[in-house]
């Protein structure tokens, strides 16, 4: 490929298949997460596997100014950005009553403020070489609302409209934007967010992260605006537009109940 691709979130999960695939087409990678010791690694099996560049920031997007921070490092660097991969994020579950105010304000400012600065960080530099590619990490969660993850889906609502709009400012320009908008997948994000088994994934074989970034992958390569992957997951998509709303609110309540 020739180019370079920012991975927020890089460390673990669906970023970090992200990283492999990119790097399997010969993308050099600006990989960002909080922890550099799983930075270093990565960045070693990387270099040593695909033989491409891979440069570490270790660093939490949750903080003020981190994002100014990141695009300095780079531009210091000297690196034209073609493809960002905005992956970074966190939920929470229980009663919003009883949710911790510290970790709703990181989560508001890593799924929503670090994905939207950092587009608008580089952004520009992709019009102006009428080229690039932009992929935002969003949810099912984004097309109803989701009690006892109430911020969560709400944040996930703001990327795939955030995602869908500036998509179709940029029809022409010769850069696209993508929301990738997975069901459950086989993260840690589920041993992390959820300190119980709930009805939503008991008993579910969940997909793999490396099947969610591969969907993800081929999508933003045809310039997808909105990516869903897995029929059900498609589906449901589509019918909670026609169900009444108080409805889809016992339902996903429900579905997020442990068991």
């Amino acid at each position: 490929m020739g180019q370079t691709a920012i991975v927020t979130g890089a460390s673990g999960g669906i970023g970090l298949e992200f990283a492999k695939i990119l790097a399997s087409q010969g993308c050099d990678l600006v990989l960002i997460a909080r922890t550099k010791s799983k930075l270093d690694e990565i960045q070693r099996f990387l270099v040593q596997t695909f033989k491409i560049k891979v440069y570490v920031l270790a660093c939490d997007l949750s903080q003020p100014g981190s994002c100014v921070y990141v695009y300095d490092q780079i531009n210091r660097l000297n690196i034209e950005v073609d493809t960002l991969i905005n992956n970074v994020g966190i939920g929470d579950w229980g009663d919003f009553v009883d949710s911790n105010i510290d970790k709703l304000e990181r989560m508001s400012r890593l799924n929503m403020g670090a994905l939207t600065i950092l587009t608008r960080l580089f952004l520009p530099g992709m019009v102006k070489r009428k080229h690039g590619r932009i992929l935002n990490l969003a949810s099912t969660a984004a097309f109803q609302a989701g009690p006892l993850m109430a911020v969560y889906f709400a944040t996930k609502a703001y990327v795939l409209s955030f995602s869908s709009a500036i998509a179709q400012e940029l029809k022409g320009s010769g850069v696209s934007v993508t929301c990738l908008c997975p069901g459950p997948t086989e993260t840690g994000f589920q041993a992390i967010t959820f300190p119980c088994e709930i009805r939503l994934t008991h008993g579910h074989k969940l997909p793999s992260a490396k099947q969610v970034a591969e969907y993800g992958y081929r999508a933003m390569l045809r310039g997808q605006t909105v990516a869903i992957p897995g029929f059900r997951n498609r589906l449901l998509a589509i019918i909670v537009r026609f169900m009444p709303q108080w409805m889809v609110l016992r339902i996903v309540k429900f579905e997020q109940e442990n068991i």
